[in-house]
């Protein structure tokens, strides 16, 4: 029996040109709230980049800073609004790739450690229906909490969750893209792993 094609495609600096949490949060709250946050988050941030803090922990911390206490509702219109947004970051090359395989009848998933609500809507857009990403939690009455559902989409996180969807790992080829060392692991599981980024680590 001939074995599917999977491709795997990393969102931010992958597809994107830029990282989309840091432009979805200027989109969601403003340019002003999003550096004044920034700034207060600063040891955090200093602490992350000399890898004395956890990537989940920092970015779980901003994440919280800025949408705890939104309602799902109003959050999932920013996400779809925001498509717009992400297409104006589009790496051309990415988006072909995307086509050849979709052309091919292969099967297509993005796997990303943003957030569902803002990367499905532009892959829906285009297309595609399987999105990986990291997942928030929602209290009972429809706000967010600020925390996170799932673990952070990042490293060996993502080969977990593309096995959680297709766990017959001898019945496909997989194609995989990534540009950091967050994609690394999802790379080494691919049979084909492409680096879009040549300086990636």
């Amino acid at each position: 029996m001939e074995k599917r094609t999977i491709a795997a495609f990393d969102f931010d600096g992958t597809i994107t040109t830029k990282d989309t949490l840091l432009e979805f949060i200027k989109f969601a709250k403003g340019t002003v709230s999003f550096y004044s946050g920034f700034l207060l988050h600063a040891p955090v941030l200093i602490a992350f980049k000399l890898k004395l803090y956890p990537n989940w922990k920092a970015k779980q911390r901003i994440f919280s800073y800025f949408f705890k206490g939104m309602r799902y509702t109003e959050f999932c219109k920013k996400g779809e609004e925001f498509a717009g947004i992400i297409e104006k970051m589009i790496h051309p090359s990415r988006l072909n790739d995307i086509r050849r395989h979709q052309e091919d009848g292969n099967t297509v998933y993005v796997i990303s450690a943003s957030i569902d609500e803002w990367v499905a809507p532009w892959c829906k857009e285009a297309g595609i229906d399987h999105v990986l990403g990291t997942k928030i939690e929602v209290d009972g009455n429809g706000i967010l909490t600020g925390r996170f559902l799932s673990p952070n989409c990042y490293g060996q996180e993502k080969v977990n969750r593309l096995l959680e969807k297709e766990p017959d790992r001898d019945s496909y080829i997989l194609y995989a893209y990534g540009d950091s060392r967050g994609d690394r692991e999802l790379l080494a599981f691919a049979d084909k792993g492409i680096w879009c980024n040549k300086n990636a680590e």
